[in-house]
């Protein structure tokens, strides 16, 4: 990604990014002098900066960690802040549904100094109850109206089912996939309609956590979308006028797309996020500030401006062996320096509810 080039003309100075998770944990080296004071929706009275799982402290270190003189993690967005806002995990093994507590935490987040949203989490659609699915997307319309980009994981059982999950299949939320080392989109990435944008999610070390000490690698949509949302961080703050709408299309615009089939791709949407095309070069027209991007797409109108381009300098693509998305190869890992990704990856705990795409293997951590 380029990374280090990248910083040199940005680096998330004065953007926020609300992290909806497990509460983020300010006392982490990586995070000093970072994290909000937030607030949390599930047990208000521990406050958000605890994190029971880990989660939420490691998406937030992938967004915006300072990488501690080279010895920790560095996030991509290193002079990002982050809003914790607690809608899942508890003091308690199990904890109550915590659809409610999502729906007013986007709506909280839209109303805050945060631009953008990221939800590393989804809920499946059979998990959800009457009318919840309904009041997701009404507070994600409410965000979208107050000018916020709204990014969610596509969820990691893509090797056994590719059911909807929610946020990311509410419209005007970009649903994120993750793609491995060689751009092609991991087996577990779900897939759909829904997915707007794939980002790094595979191989990426975080805080060991449970007890271990040191960093562990891990993968999944939850990393992916923290890329993504970091990414969005470094153009929005090169051009801090946008709304996010107008971020989310340059951001669909530039990214690495499919180069066989449609556009958007079941599995990558519309490519692999490529900000250094919108921070170091020409971002070109970002479009309406009003208008998001893939509402419109799905408009039965004929094609407008206001809709993503399905076209672009695709890069060299390779098929993934393990599954039979079509990806874009990314640009060369040139300028990352010492930079170290964070990333959560695979297995299906379900807390409160939702689906913290959470596994651990031998190998490393999936959340």
């Amino acid at each position: 990604m380029q990374a280090a080039e990248m910083w040199k003309v940005s680096t998330g100075t004065g953007i926020t990014v609300a992290v909806l998770d497990s509460g983020v944990i300010p006392s982490v080296p990586e995070l000093t002098g970072k994290v909000l004071s937030g607030k949390n929706f599930v047990e208000p009275q521990r406050g958000a900066h605890k994190d029971k799982s880990g989660h939420g402290t490691a998406m937030a270190m992938l967004i915006a960690g300072n990488g501690v003189n080279g010895s920790g993690v560095k996030g991509l967005a290193p002079n990002a802040h982050i809003l914790p806002l607690t809608v899942f995990g508890s003091s308690k093994e199990s904890g109550t549904n915590s659809v409610p507590a999502l729906v007013a935490a986007i709506r909280y987040a839209a109303d805050s100094e945060a631009k953008i949203i990221n939800m590393s989490l989804g809920f499946e659609d059979f998990m959800l109850a009457g009318g919840e699915k309904a009041q997701i997307q009404e507070a994600v319309d409410y965000a979208v109206g107050r000018g916020k980009l709204l990014l969610a994981a596509t969820g990691n059982r893509g090797d056994k089912d590719n059911g909807v999950s929610y946020p990311a299949g509410s419209l005007g939320v970009a649903g994120i996939g993750a793609v491995d080392k060689t751009s092609s989109v991991t087996k577990y990435s779900v897939s759909g309609p829904q997915v707007a944008l794939a980002a790094p999610g595979e191989e990426i070390p975080i805080l060991c956590g449970g007890g271990q000490a040191g960093y562990c690698n891990s993968g999944g949509t939850s990393q992916a979308t923290a890329i993504a949302s970091a990414s969005a961080a470094l153009i929005w703050s090169k051009h801090p006028s946008w709304t996010g709408n107008q971020v989310l299309r340059v951001l669909m615009n530039t990214a690495g797309k499919p180069t066989e089939g449609k556009v958007p791709s079941r599995y990558i949407g519309y490519g692999t996020v490529r900000p250094r095309l919108a921070v170091l070069g020409d971002p070109g027209d970002p479009g309406p500030a009003d208008v998001n991007p893939l509402v419109a797409a799905r408009s039965p109108k004929s094609p407008s401006a206001s809709a993503p381009s399905g076209s672009g300098s695709p890069s060299n693509s390779s098929k993934s062996s393990a599954s039979p998305a079509v990806s874009a190869k990314a640009d060369d890992g040139k300028g990352v320096g010492a930079m170290v990704w964070i990333i959560i990856g695979v297995a299906v705990v379900v807390i409160d509810g939702a689906v913290l795409l959470l596994r651990r293997r031998a190998a490393g951590i999936r959340r």
